[in-house]
């Protein structure tokens, strides 16, 4: 299996509280996959929504093709997400309690077809982003002491 990664949403464990993850295939235009090929992708405002059972990606901007022809697609089009119909009713129900989103995480490549993991999420207060930036300073000030003393 070999899988390459293309992009990731970085700010999402920053600004949200990550429950549930799930990967989901995605349906693309000819051209689409090119583009996610060559890293001209960005998911950082993207979000997904249910409707009649069916799951859509929106916001996602995919570059065009500069050398457009008649069959090129739209930078901010509404794509479907290939998930199990028990998966759907599951993000939809859960959904629906208070304050809770769908984002994606990461888009990549797994076996030639491309993948995005989904994941649901609640929003962070400003003092639980706080909090995780001092655990996280901490963290790194941790590791490079340890570094700093193995190296004498």
């Amino acid at each position: 299996m070999k899988v390459i990664y293309i992009t990731q949403n970085k700010k999402a464990y920053h600004d949200y509280h990550v429950f549930d993850t799930y990967e989901a295939g995605i349906q693309l235009r000819g051209s689409e996959i090119k583009q996610i090929r060559h890293n001209k992708i960005v998911i950082n405002d993207a979000y997904v929504n249910i409707e009649n059972y069916q799951a859509y990606l929106l916001n996602a901007d995919i570059q065009s093709v500069q050398n457009s022809n008649i069959f090129s697609h739209q930078a901010k089009r509404e794509r479907k997400l290939l998930l199990h119909k028990n998966e759907i009713l599951k993000l939809k129900m859960q959904k629906e309690r208070k304050g809770f989103t769908i984002i994606p995480l990461k888009v990549y490549i797994n076996n030639g077809l491309c993948k995005v993991q989904i994941a649901l999420v609640k929003g962070k207060d400003k003092v639980d982003k706080r909090q995780a930036l001092k655990e996280k300073d901490q963290k790194d000030h941790l590791q490079r002491i340890l570094t700093r003393s193995k190296s004498l």
